[in-house]
């Protein structure tokens, strides 16, 4: 394998979901990338679905760091909409108490996972002013109208470019089905921006009259004003190209706004075939997750299938991804007791840099990383200290680009690894009895402690820097 490349030559591509086909990318500012995540919507604690989206962008924001670019990475809070409201009145309590609450396990299962933390999360709620502000742009162009409260976008004045990013045609679409007065409207397939004020909600004043945003609206509000009227990249998944990408579409451009360049689109995680969703019950909470696997190990398990692609989870795949870390892991720590220094400027394989400037093929840059792994093992079994440090190096930066680098201090601050600190401390413990056992020769209290280590689990192999540990697998 070619021993790396320069970034400098490279071009990345990446499929946009408004073309349909995949486009070199090119930034607005040279040097600097702007980029916008849509966020979650804090009704509930996140389950691996939602998580899934947050890991692929940080991928996209790590490799776009590393080609040198300044990135600015904007993910929103819905902190306000129609199923926050019901479940606060279900359980009785203020709205934003709902919202805190998830909110907060949001961002605990973020840093978990090893996204590294955006450049600036608005709530929505904190930007109605920037919502009216649209609005009345809107309405102005007459691309909208007040009705009964209520403040609606004209599909029809927007006609000709309506459905582009969802590739249909406003004849064949159906109602917009987002408010219970349908009666408001100039055309059924109007969506709303800004909903009147009902008894029990909270309230904003606006020109038109009290009430609080639509879904749509807050996302083109928060976008632009944080990354300008015209930035590079705006993602989600799949599941929000119509109708939420779409209206954002419609009402930025229709206000004058040249709005998102690229779109790009991550794909469903499925349980059962079935899109993972509370509603039906399927759906894998963070914290039960990360009983069953280390989080670095749930990381892997979310980026290795490429992007765009559906996961339909089970229990053996991500029993097997995390397998599969563990041998990454394994060649990492045994290289790292021989090379103490690392270059961290080394060169990626030419062939990681190839898959990942390919709409960020990171099933096939793993293979990558796997292969260089098998070459590190070689390797250190023929001592050859110059080739171990030279692929360490490669391997350990290649995981960095992932987020998957099993001595960063990411892994090194989250729970599962304080927990692995723990048993580390406790093994050398033993491991230090079984040494002493041994150094007075006797080798029967030295099987023994070992053999108590294996049936916990723990494989402890002899090495010419003393005894190394690991967990069975």
């Amino acid at each position: 394998m070619p021993s790396g490349v320069s970034l400098a030559f490279v071009s990345l591509h990446l499929y946009d979901t408004s073309t349909r086909t995949v486009r070199e990318f090119v930034p607005v500012e040279p040097g600097r990338v702007s980029m916008y995540l849509c966020g979650a919507t804090v009704q509930a604690p996140p389950h691996i679905g939602h998580i899934r989206s947050g890991v692929n962008f940080d991928v996209l924001r790590r490799w776009l760091m590393r080609q040198g670019y300044d990135v600015t990475f904007c993910r929103n809070v819905t902190d306000l909409d129609d199923k926050i409201i019901r479940v606060a009145a279900q359980e009785d309590v203020p709205w934003f108490v709902v919202s805190e609450r998830n909110q907060r396990a949001f961002t605990w299962a973020y840093d978990q996972l090893g996204c590294l933390p955006p450049t600036v999360e608005p709530r929505a709620m904190g930007h109605v002013p920037e919502m009216v502000e649209l609005m009345r742009r809107l309405i102005d162009k007459g691309h909208a109208y007040a009705s009964g409260g209520d403040v609606y976008f004209d599909v029809v004045s927007y006609a000709d470019r309506y459905g582009k990013l969802s590739n249909q045609k406003l004849e064949n679409m159906r109602a917009a089905a987002d408010t219970d007065t349908d009666s408001l409207k100039h055309d059924p397939r109007d969506f709303a921006m800004w909903k009147g004020a009902k008894p029990g909600e909270p309230t904003w004043p606006t020109p038109w009259g009290r009430g609080r945003p639509g879904w749509h609206l807050e996302c083109s509000a928060m976008a632009t004003k944080y990354l300008g009227g015209t930035f590079d990249i705006h993602g989600g998944g799949v599941d929000l190209i119509f109708p939420h990408h779409e209206n954002e579409i419609a009402q930025s451009q229709a206000a004058g706004d040249g709005f998102a360049r690229y779109w790009l689109h991550n794909g469903m995680l499925k349980l059962g075939g079935e899109k993972m969703s509370k509603s039906l019950g399927n759906s894998l909470l963070i914290p039960d997750m990360l009983r069953k696997v280390r989080a670095v190990e749930l990381r892997y398990y979310l980026v290795a299938a490429h992007y765009r692609s559906a996961i339909d989870y089970s229990d053996e795949a991500l029993q097997e991804a995390a397998a599969g870390y563990r041998r990454i892991e394994g060649f990492v720590t045994r290289a790292a007791e021989v090379i103490h220094d690392v270059d961290a400027a080394a060169p990626l394989p030419q062939a990681f840099v190839d898959a990942m400037e390919d709409d960020l093929n990171v099933s096939q840059a793993l293979a990558v990383v796997h292969e260089v792994v098998r070459e590190g093992n070689v390797a250190l079994a023929q001592g050859n200290k110059e080739q171990v440090a030279r692929l360490l190096a490669e391997t350990q930066n290649m995981l960095d680009v992932l987020g998957l680098d099993p001595r960063s201090p990411q892994w090194r601050t989250t729970g599962d690894s304080g927990l692995r600190e723990v048993v580390d401390a406790l093994v050398a413990v033993a491991l230090e009895q079984r040494q002493a056992a041994r150094a007075r020769k006797d080798y029967a209290a030295a099987d023994a402690i070992r053999d108590q280590l294996a049936a916990a689990g723990i494989v402890v192999e002899d090495t010419p820097q003393g005894p190394r540990w690991e967990l069975a697998q």
